[in-house]
């Protein structure tokens, strides 16, 4: 496992037009995180796809049974970092408080971000399960994980989600981005299904659903 350093960067570009394009990433990720309540795992061996898989572009599975309530597993899909975390309840609770949807610029997920299986309060296709491109909607650095919330960090009156610590985007847990911060965009959901109760497949839709990932927009 290779940490990935604050600044990492998938695309240094400056220009600010939306593009529908694939995010590029060309290092391998792991999240930080600071608080008591909840933890991260870190992304182990087990969690990660073969090297054929990977070359391929393949879907990738995960075992939810694997991630505790409160902490988030980093995998592979296509050199992305896709960040996968069991919300609890209190976060769930939280994504639907007032004082945090009058913060967010897009709460209920008009940009076409996520496939539509997951265009919901919750953003993902079970309450519990957040699964989102860790890929800053900015200039593509990687966000970091701070479940808790917090009076001071990482930054005043926290309620919990990712940071970027590149230009100061902020996202909640259902990746939705903050207003007046300098990403633009909600932190993409990758197309995933349900292969049963503990198991998800990342990288393919449901049966009768479709999504095109390369809708996906990013300055």
């Amino acid at each position: 496992m290779t940490d990935i350093p604050s600044d990492a960067r998938v695309n240094g570009s400056s220009d600010r037009r939306p593009t529908r394009r694939d995010f590029l990433y060309i290092a391998t990720a792991a999240a930080s995180t600071v608080g008591v309540a909840a933890a991260i795992v870190p992304m182990i061996s087990q969690f990660e796809p073969d090297k054929a898989t990977l070359a391929a572009g393949g879907p990738v599975e995960l075992d939810l049974s694997k991630v505790q309530p409160g902490q988030q597993v980093i995998v592979r899909w296509r050199d992305r970092p896709i960040f996968v975390i069991n919300r609890p309840a209190a976060a769930l609770k939280m994504l639907q408080d007032p004082k945090l949807l009058e913060r967010l610029a897009d709460p209920q997920s008009e940009q076409f971000q996520q496939p539509q299986y997951a265009q919901n309060w919750h953003r993902s296709a079970k309450p519990g399960y957040g699964v989102f491109v860790g890929i800053c909607t900015h200039l593509g650095c990687i966000p970091l994980f701070y479940p808790s919330p917090s009076a001071t960090e990482p930054a005043a009156d926290w309620l919990g989600g990712y940071f970027c610590p590149c230009h100061g985007s902020k996202y909640d847990l259902a990746g939705r981005v903050f207003g007046g911060v300098p990403a633009p965009y909600n932190l993409p959901v990758p197309p995933y299904h349900f292969v049963n109760d503990h198991v998800i497949r990342i990288g393919e839709n449901p049966p009768n659903a479709t999504f095109d990932f390369g809708s996906i927009r990013q300055i």
